[in-house]
């Protein structure tokens, strides 16, 4: 097995060259572990593979673009947090795909890119802030909830379009989830809601990215 069949085995991610273009492909699915591990039955995404990765994109001149495809139930809101974070800062071109969903934390993944898709038939979920275990009924547990919520509100809205007075509305929705608080988004609306870019799918995707490689290079020219 080569480095290349290696890193797409066992990280989900690999380098491709095509239309004169290398770039890097990204894999986020099921739960974005954090500093617990998961039960091995889980689908994770790792933030100890991820941020590796990420660094070795922006430093590697070679690499011309990052696409991130995301199929994700969420998890972790700090290693989420701290992934998007990253992404955000990179000077490589970068474009977002959902396909399937990017609930729950995946949001700020999705629109973190330069650019960000979402198929038609994917969805997302906004919603408030979790915590499992042991919680403390004192007034600092709520200020730290709101803490909280109040980093993913910002970020979200200062890398998309969406209003944090939407987001807040659609977060504490209590009139579409059954037995929970928020809105599931599916492709078209989540577009409508200024949340993400566009509509579309993996060559939508791909042809953004060269479009950002091409601009990149024509500035620094």
């Amino acid at each position: 097995m080569n480095d290349a069949e290696r890193q797409e085995t066992d990280l989900g991610s690999i380098t491709l060259s095509g239309n004169g273009h290398l770039i890097h492909c990204l894999n986020i699915i099921g739960q974005v572990e954090g500093h617990y591990i998961l039960p091995p039955s889980d689908k994770t995404t790792k933030y100890e593979h991820i941020i590796p990765a990420l660094v070795a994109v922006e430093q590697d001149s070679a690499i011309e673009g990052l696409l991130i495809v995301l199929n994700t139930v969420g998890g972790d809101v700090e290693a989420g947090l701290a992934i998007a974070e990253l992404i955000a800062g990179m000077s490589t071109p970068t474009v977002s795909l959902v396909v399937g969903g990017g609930h729950s934390i995946g949001v700020p993944l999705a629109v973190c890119a330069d650019r960000s898709f979402i198929a038609p038939t994917a969805t997302m979920t906004i919603h408030p802030v979790r915590l499992n275990g042991t919680v403390i009924g004192v007034p600092q547990t709520m200020s730290y909830f709101y803490r909280m919520q109040e980093r993913i509100v910002s970020f979200v809205c200062s890398n998309s379009s969406i209003k944090p007075e939407r987001f807040r509305e659609l977060m504490m929705s209590t009139g579409e989830l059954m037995t929970d608080i928020g809105t599931v988004l599916e492709g078209e609306e989540a577009v409508k809601e200024g949340l993400i870019d566009s509509s579309g799918g993996l060559a939508d995707a791909i042809s953004c990215l060269y479009g950002l490689i091409d601009k990149s290079r024509s500035d620094g020219e």
